[in-house]
């Protein structure tokens, strides 16, 4: 197989039992491509290479580098896609009617239902997304499992939650060690929601999601890296090797190498599958 486009993030799917499949999705600069499954292609040799050109995924603009997820400097300063409360859930106001950039875009996407959650990915984190993003929020992140603690009928409530928290859990993922083998702790997630719901108290209650079910997630990694090297194609143009699997983002070679593939969204590749 060859293909050739614009990377985009990887789109993925979930089967009954938590086993996930990925789909590469890509644009021919703009223009929205084929997807294919990417788990198809673990075992095999894959060769990743840069063909010097990125495309901002907003305006289509040639670019020398990306802000954001892969977007031009102007964008990032202008596109809702770089929205503060994209980072900063808490910082939202489109439920009192004003837009930090975009209101049809972030009344489409903000003033939705949210909720909060603890995942497992490096460590337990607690986290904000829309309640339509599960579980790709947590495929994205590499969790092995999560727990949803609150539901909410816009971002800026969520992230208010998530800030209240700060001090009791991170929101923060440590990528290295999200892509080491880990196993799911249900007992872990569901104590961490108690301490989690304590700790936000009476103001937050009528918010409380009571079931304490816990989503599984299975990866298709034949086999963890025990030393993780991330590959970025400006430095290494070319990335070749065997595929041992994908987890959260990133594809992990045989070497433990490792590539991002949502940080390199706009760079136009060639994919060559032996």
């Amino acid at each position: 197989m060859k293909w050739e486009g614009n990377v985009r993030k990887m789109a993925s799917r979930v089967d009954s039992k938590g086993h996930v499949t990925y789909f590469f999705r890509g644009a021919d600069v703009l223009e929205p491509m084929e997807e294919w499954s990417v788990n198809d292609v673990v075992g095999q040799r894959v060769a990743i290479r840069f063909v010097g050109d990125i495309h901002c995924v907003a305006t289509g603009k040639k670019i020398k580098k990306t802000y954001g997820e892969g977007l031009s400097y102007d964008a990032f300063l202008k596109s809702p896609l770089a929205c503060p409360s994209i980072i900063r859930p808490e910082l939202s106001r489109i439920h009192e009617g004003i837009a930090l950039r975009d209101e049809a875009w972030e009344r489409a996407n903000h003033l939705q239902p949210h909720i909060v959650y603890i995942s497992q990915t490096s460590h337990l984190k607690v986290g904000v997304t829309r309640s339509t993003n599960v579980p790709s929020r947590w495929v994205d992140q590499g969790a092995v499992g999560a727990i949803v603690l609150a539901n909410t009928p816009y971002r800026q409530l969520a992230g208010e939650m998530e800030v209240a928290l700060k001090d009791l859990m991170s929101d923060r993922t440590q990528w290295r060690a999200m892509l080491k083998e880990a196993v799911l702790d249900e007992d872990a997630l569901v104590e961490a929601k108690d301490a989690c719901l304590e700790e936000l108290g009476w103001t937050y209650e009528s918010f409380f999601e009571v079931s304490d079910d816990v989503t599984a997630l299975h990866f298709p990694v034949r086999a963890y890296p025990e030393k993780v090297k991330s590959t970025k194609l400006d430095k290494e143009p070319l990335l070749e090797g065997v595929l041992q699997g994908v987890k959260g983002q990133y594809w992990i070679f045989e070497d433990g190498r490792v590539w991002n593939v949502r940080s390199h969204a706009g760079y136009r590749v060639e994919v060559a599958v032996n």
